[in-house]
């Protein structure tokens, strides 16, 4: 059995830069969303995905006004400190204040991330003050070393 590390998680997220951006997709190369990207992210780490995948909309999260992406977070992973998230970690994004967690990136230090977005491929960025004020929640793979 492989260990899970950090650098591994890393490692496989930035194999999906230049991934083109495809609602509910998750197919390296082919292309993928922010979920999609953690999934795909998942699959080449852990091995089968832990859930059936649930279509969604684009406007999900403030249809239903649920936490869902964060509910699947906490089935699945360690929640911990936003303050301590590093590289390997997974961070949830509000685009704005009182609506649930609708993005996902994988931080690739503790100033970087990996992720999707509409009408840009797969890419690592900073995460400029923009990104740090709309953190949520953040979480840990399980059995990391």
């Amino acid at each position: 059995m492989n260990k899970l590390t950090s650098f591994k998680i890393v490692q496989s997220a930035r194999g999906w830069i230049g991934t083109p951006y495809i609602h509910q997709a998750s197919l390296k190369g082919i292309g993928c969303d922010c979920l999609g990207l953690l999934r795909g992210v998942w699959r080449e780490c852990i091995g089968d995905e832990a859930e059936d995948f649930v279509p969604y909309t684009p406007d999900w999260a403030e249809a239903k006004g649920e936490e869902t992406l964060a509910a699947a977070g906490f089935r699945h992973f360690d929640e911990i400190n936003i303050k301590e998230a590093k590289a390997g970690d997974i961070v949830l994004f509000r685009w704005r204040l009182h609506v649930p967690a609708k993005h996902v990136g994988i931080l690739s230090s503790s100033n970087s991330m990996i992720h999707a977005h509409g009408g840009v491929n797969v890419c690592e960025v900073p995460l400029s003050n923009w990104w740090k004020r709309r953190i949520a929640y953040a979480f840990r793979f399980r059995d990391l070393i």
